[in-house]
């Protein structure tokens, strides 16, 4: 999981910590700038108290290796962020399962969808539909409590393909009281790519973002790991 450190935060320290340092210059400058005039101007019979000079050069000795501390803290932090980054491109090339009802269909390939229900229902239809708010798959899905499969072909309500784009599946289930049922979702797609957004890590699956948070598992294409037809073990 991506660390509550994001890079927008990691960023924005970094530059408090860079201005801490100018400052820090500027005000030991100054600082050594007026040791020098009262150490000029002091009366011979009643020269500075040294423990009061002291106290105030270990002052400035101890904001310094505070700020040391945060430099090494943000090198720490933007080594864990490339790390992240690192990992999650590790998920590119992958079937990734994620939860959203949203998905991305390139009208070829199958989907498959996981949902489950609150509780057993009399009644349960599953519904695709489009960006524009359009259903152009309905079917009856199972009614029964848990985990369940529905396998989208891809194709309209006329066995037509979809022009490839995002989608959303609709689960309506009604009890024996004809109430509606909560439900879960959980979608798959092939990750192409990996972004940030406002210092979050996301993967793209079609054209969607979604948050590396979401993703349950991944796998390797079944197009990868199958021997095509025909083809021994060996050949393969």
């Amino acid at each position: 999981m991506v660390s509550d450190v994001t890079i927008g935060t990691a960023i924005d320290q970094q530059s408090k910590t860079a201005a801490s340092i100018s400052s820090l210059a500027e005000d030991f400058t100054d600082f050594l700038n007026l040791l020098t005039v009262q150490l000029q101007n002091q009366d011979p019979l009643e020269p500075l108290d040294t423990n009061e000079l002291t106290n105030q050069i270990v002052a400035f000795t101890g904001v310094e290796q505070q700020i040391n501390t945060n430099q090494k803290l943000d090198s720490l932090v933007a080594l864990q962020l490339s790390n992240a980054l690192g990992s999650a491109l590790g998920y590119v090339g992958l079937d990734a399962s994620y939860v959203s009802s949203e998905f991305y269909s390139d009208g070829e390939t199958p989907v498959s969808i996981h949902y489950a229900l609150d509780g057993v229902a009399v009644e349960n239809t599953i519904r695709i539909v489009d960006e524009e708010g359009t259903t152009v798959f309905e079917t009856s899905g199972s009614t029964a409590a848990g985990s369940q499969e529905f396998v989208w072909d891809g194709k309209d309500k006329f066995g037509n393909p979809v022009e490839p784009g995002t989608f959303e599946i609709r689960v309506d289930a009604l009890d024996a009281q004809g109430k509606a049922l909560g439900s879960s979702t959980v979608v798959e797609g092939r990750v192409t790519g990996v972004e940030t957004q406002n210092g979050a890590i996301f993967l793209i699956v079609g054209e969607r973002a979604v948050s590396i948070s979401q993703v349950l598992n991944a796998k390797i294409p079944d197009e990868i790991i199958t021997p095509p037809e025909g083809t021994t073990e060996e050949d393969a």
